[in-house]
């Protein structure tokens, strides 16, 4: 008895730090077939592409370590559940005789060989094992590693240990099975609370989800078309409802960068020299510094207010958000402009200037700093601050718009001479 409780201790302390959520997707609207899916764990800040069709399989790995021992070498199972068999990697701090072994829920060990490993990855399959949970022990002469297993198959408990080449190349796509058919699961860590963007695709569309799963869920991405003037195709967020105040909305998550109005063929004025910006009272574009090659992509075009109230500078069936589209959305869905910035803002420091205060970028708004061109013809802030047009005057020289910046997670709100390039976001009608 005195062995059984200090197990079912442990497998209770596995259970509740262990994360064995299954995320499937689906695509709707404009299409139903998700091609790929990048995921972004902000909280991990790690990432992988699965392909639509795969299951995504979020789990910790635990490692149960002994006061006893000198080292902890991580232990990698999969797939886990075990329908058929699973695999066992591990890399043993050290070469020499190890012990592994399988014990049951009451601390019987059900399996047990005794194998020489190098210090490299060591892989083992493991397969007979009646439905149950069971603990994987693996015991060097100064190391000790364990994972728990749980084992969901029709197997009569022919226990299995089977030691497969030194180095053996195993590839997780083509081993892991999920339970209901052929579909192939990919693992990715996760920690209970850890913050996920899934960015899904189909053919040009794009969807941003952003999410914290609990349990198993089906991802299911809403196929926007969102296509400029100029054929840039951009991805979308759906914000979801932030109570009867805010209902649901679509934006754009990448920063406008058309040089061409929605018919297709009218081209917005590009201008360049300080004094005909600072002398513009029409519509007209630039790039930072006038520099496409460096800024285009990234950080998308400056707009004078112009060119936002011309009425065609969004993809057909999008319009630039108003002031109160922006209230809305940062005090009602995102909680207050005072924290909605680090909501908005992208992760890391790459376009962002340190320290980039409080970014999360939970909405998957994604907004970066493009920085602004000022109505007399000058260029500023470039990664440290971004502004973005509303479609709301203030009076005859200035209009409304939000910036966001480095080092505050605040979304700041101003009128601006009409005269000065914004960035610019559109929503959908």
């Amino acid at each position: 008895m005195k062995k059984v409780l200090p197990l079912i201790a442990i497998f209770c302390a596995l259970n509740a730090n262990a994360q064995n959520y299954f995320i499937t997707f689906e695509g709707t609207g404009a299409s139903t077939n998700v091609s790929t899916v990048k995921v972004d764990n902000l909280t991990a800040n790690t990432s992988l592409t699965v392909n639509g069709s795969d299951i995504l399989h979020l789990t910790f790995s635990t490692v149960i370590n002994s006061n006893e021992n000198k080292q902890f070498p991580e232990m990698k199972i999969y797939p886990n559940p075990m329908t058929d068999n699973s695999i066992v990697q591990i890399y043993p701090p050290e070469e020499g005789l190890a012990m592994i072994s399988v014990l049951d829920i009451s601390g019987k060990t059900v399996s047990q060989i005794q194998s020489y490993l190098d210090n490299s990855l060591q892989v083992f399959r493991l397969s007979g094992f009646k439905s149950g949970f069971y603990l994987i022990n693996v015991k060097g002469n100064t190391y000790q590693s364990s994972g728990k297993l749980l084992a969901n198959s029709k197997s009569f408990g022919t226990f299995s240990i089977e030691k497969l080449s030194n180095n053996q190349s195993v590839d997780e796509k083509t081993t892991e099975k999920d339970l209901k058919g052929a579909q192939v699961t990919v693992e990715m860590g996760y920690t209970t609370g850890d913050m996920l963007v899934f960015t899904g695709t189909s053919g040009d569309y794009s969807t941003v989800v952003t999410d914290t799963p609990s349990s198993d869920k089906k991802i299911s991405f809403n196929f926007v078309a969102c296509t400029d003037g100029d054929g840039n195709d951009y991805p979308v967020i759906e914000t979801g409802t932030g109570g009867r105040k805010c209902p649901p909305q679509t934006w754009m998550a990448a920063n406008l960068k058309t040089t061409k109005y929605n018919d297709g063929t009218t081209t917005i004025p590009q201008v360049t020299e300080k004094v005909a910006w600072s002398n513009l009272d029409t519509h007209g574009y630039c790039w930072y510094d006038n520099n496409e090659a460096a800024y285009k992509n990234i950080y998308g075009a400056l707009y004078n207010w112009y060119a936002v109230t011309t009425g065609k500078l969004c993809p057909v069936g999008w319009r630039i958000a108003s002031d109160d589209d922006w209230y809305h959305f940062t005090d009602y869905f995102l909680g207050g402009a005072s924290i909605a910035g680090g909501k908005l803002k992208e992760t890391g420091t790459v376009h962002w200037k340190s320290p980039n205060t409080g970014a999360t970028n939970k909405s998957g708004f994604t907004a970066r700093p493009g920085g602004f061109r000022n109505y007399d013809g000058s260029f500023s802030d470039i990664g440290s601050y971004g502004y973005w047009w509303s479609a709301t005057a203030n009076d005859a020289t200035t209009a409304w718009a939000r910036f966001m910046y480095y080092d505050n997670d605040d979304v700041g709100k101003n009128s601006y001479n009409k005269k000065d390039g914004f960035s610019v976001r559109c929503m959908k009608d």
